[in-house]
């Protein structure tokens, strides 16, 4: 039926539209859809379906929006019967950031081609594109109106060790200024070149008019390790077989690019060759083709750089990063980060950017990059500074038209540190103490205090820690941290209290019933504390002393405090402590507390130094006395050994 409506529709020349389109000059064909559209009368519901469908396509492929949407909507409406017309209603509803229309279409296109992974990825990426746009990442994106004209700009790239100039591709250019590209209906690409000034800003861009320059479509520049080559996409003009994309280089001379000559990464010049993106290390160039041996569409390959630019086989970089879809424009930050551009993946709609890494078993990590870096429309063409997370990339984003503009992003500086001091149980620094940090990203440092006890140590965000307090004297004390995974400044603040070797230590908050040796409740979390601190040094022995004060006969005080004590190792011993660590002594009133200065601090009717013997508390004023009372009911521990279990 169609072949018939074709056949008897020459005078529209629908057969030289549908010639148009078929050798990639999408615009011009698109023009003339639109004429054969208007002239097909409305009860020709085969032949305006099948011409609003291939002028839906030719627009979606020329990111003319809302032409596509009112096209595919039109051959749906005359019942086009191709199930990929509910794909690529999806698709462009997709691009246009109507996420409810789009799953509908993709829904409906998966009752046809239930396991699709186009599909399948799109309702993904249109579900996903809420929360990234929810909770953007922290990317400073801006548009460059200094590079950008009221033509279409697109991949950008940093040159030079300093990265102080910028290439990108225009259709502003005076070379093609009398071109017409039939694909895009724009003019044909120029490359243009922006330079730093002194003070380190942008100039106004110009035109690369050296030999390099052509009268036909150029662009998508990359760089060698030692910048003297340049490789670039270059289109030539032909009215008659498709036009094929291919890979040139330029070398530089005498400050300027030479004549382009064609990379011999494939013999024939019928295979598309197009994004050439040369490593850091100068071993390999990646570039695009859709050449056989893909996953679908056009995938990102690479090839070994030689000597005298030969170059090797073809390496196509796997299923994780190709898909059924396309990607393209790839930008290589070292051996094991890549970033390029999808339709592919899960994405916000239209080209997403995506950072992909190389784990240690050889396998590539893909990860969206989000909001803002993404957006409904296409992003494509990222080039960083060198290491620092600045640099620029093209997007068409709010642009009616669909033409793609140049944006700049930074990504500002995460700090994340922790922080604290090294005291004494009585809050005094420690001389000579060491807070050593080990992470599961590898950080293993050791740093000492400084004279105030303090210290302070990066670290990097949604990462375990392990970090010790230790000091020449002291027992050690360890913490665990996870830092947050979210993208903000942090500073944690983590205070170590170390116990002395050769002194005394008051376990605080050990509660008991009234003249009872029975723990309460409460006493929990310092006899938990007291259990982390056996734990972190496995090789000491301890005694554990209590405390009584003056009332009650020396006797009865030193049986109760030796049940108390003994209460005390047996909450330990059912905690996993193994007895032999352990020994309980009940010392009643015969060892009252010595005023220390933070007790002086507290109470200053105590002189540092004063034993809080019967005689000295039986001086003091009733409510002082009960003061004094309570420093002596108290339960201590003691070090008795550094060496359990070291034979």
């Amino acid at each position: 039926m169609i072949a018939v409506l074709i056949t008897g529709c020459k005078s529209v020349k629908l057969s030289e539209a549908e010639q148009k389109q078929k050798l990639g000059e999408y615009y011009a064909a698109s023009e003339m859809y639109r004429k054969l559209y208007r002239k097909t009368k409305p009860a020709q519901k085969e032949l305006r379906s099948y011409i609003a469908y291939r002028l839906g396509d030719c627009n979606r492929l020329i990111n003319n929006l809302p032409r596509a949407i009112s096209a595919y909507s039109n051959a749906l409406r005359y019942d086009y019967p191709d199930s990929m017309l509910y794909l690529h209603l999806g698709q462009v509803y997709h691009s246009s950031g109507r996420y409810a229309d789009a799953i509908k279409y993709y829904k409906e296109f998966l009752e046809y081609v239930p396991d699709n992974a186009q599909a399948i990825n799109g309702i993904k990426g249109c579900e996903a594109a809420a929360e990234w746009t929810a909770h953007p990442t922290l990317h400073n994106v801006a548009r460059m109106e200094l590079l950008n004209s009221r033509r279409s700009e697109f991949c950008p790239m940093l040159y030079g060790e300093k990265y102080d100039q910028l290439f990108f591709n225009s259709t502003r250019g005076e070379v093609n200024k009398d071109s017409v590209n039939a694909i895009t209906g724009m003019k044909n690409n120029a490359i243009f070149v922006s330079k730093k000034d002194e003070q380190g800003r942008w100039q106004k861009p110009e035109e690369l008019t050296d030999a390099i320059a052509t009268g036909y479509d150029y662009g998508t520049p990359s760089f060698s390790s030692d910048w003297n080559t340049m490789y670039y996409t270059y289109c030539s003009d032909d009215d008659i077989d498709p036009r094929t994309a291919e890979i040139y280089y330029s070398p530089r001379s005498s400050a300027s690019w030479g004549k382009g000559q064609r990379a011999g990464i494939v013999k024939d010049s019928v295979t598309m060759l197009a994004h050439p993106a040369a490593s850091p290390d100068g071993q390999y160039l990646y570039f695009v083709t859709d050449a056989v041996g893909g996953y679908g569409g056009k995938d990102i390959f690479r090839t070994r750089i030689y000597a005298n630019n030969d170059f090797g086989g073809m390496e196509n970089l796997g299923p994780e990063i190709n898909t059924e879809g396309d990607e393209l424009f790839p930008y290589v930050r070292d051996s094991a980060t890549i970033y390029f551009a999808s339709n592919g993946h899960p994405g916000m709609g239209g080209l997403d950017i995506f950072k992909a890494t190389l784990d240690t078993l050889g396998h590539w990590q893909v990860t969206n990059m989000g909001s803002p870096i993404n957006s409904s429309g296409d992003d494509f063409g990222i080039t960083f500074a060198g290491a620092a997370e600045t640099g620029f990339f093209s997007s068409n984003r709010k642009d009616g038209r669909g033409w793609d503009h140049i944006y700049s992003f930074d990504y500002p500086t995460i700090t994340i540190f922790i922080e604290g001091y090294v005291s004494d149980n009585d809050e005094n620094p420690i001389p000579n103490s060491v807070v050593r940090i080990v992470g599961k990203d590898g950080l293993n440092v050791k740093t000492p205090t400084k004279p105030d006890g303090s210290y302070r140590v990066e670290l990097e965000r949604d990462i375990s820690y392990v970090m010790m307090a230790s000091a020449p004297g002291f027992l050690n004390q360890n913490f665990e941290l996870q830092t947050d995974a979210e993208e903000k400044n942090e500073t944690y603040y983590v205070d170590f209290y170390l116990s002395p070797i050769d002194k005394p230590v008051v376990v605080e908050n050990i509660f008991y019933e009234f003249d009872k040796a029975t723990l309460l409740p409460e006493s929990k979390t310092a006899l938990d504390g007291l259990i982390k601190i056996l734990n972190d040094n496995p090789n000491v022995t301890i005694e554990l002393g209590a405390h009584a004060d003056r009332k009650g006969s020396d006797a009865y005080n030193e049986k109760l405090a030796q049940r108390r004590a003994q209460s005390v190792v047996d909450y330990l011993i059912d905690a996993g402590i193994d007895p032999a660590r352990l020994t309980a002594k009940g010392y009643g009133e015969s060892v009252p507390k010595t005023v220390t200065p933070k007790m002086a601090e507290t109470h200053p009717f105590l002189p540092v130094g004063a034993v809080l013997n019967e005689t000295f508390v039986e001086g003091l004023l009733p409510e002082q006395q009960e003061v004094a009372d309570q420093y002596n009911r108290r339960t201590e521990f003691i070090v008795t050994g550094l060496e359990y279990n070291l034979k």
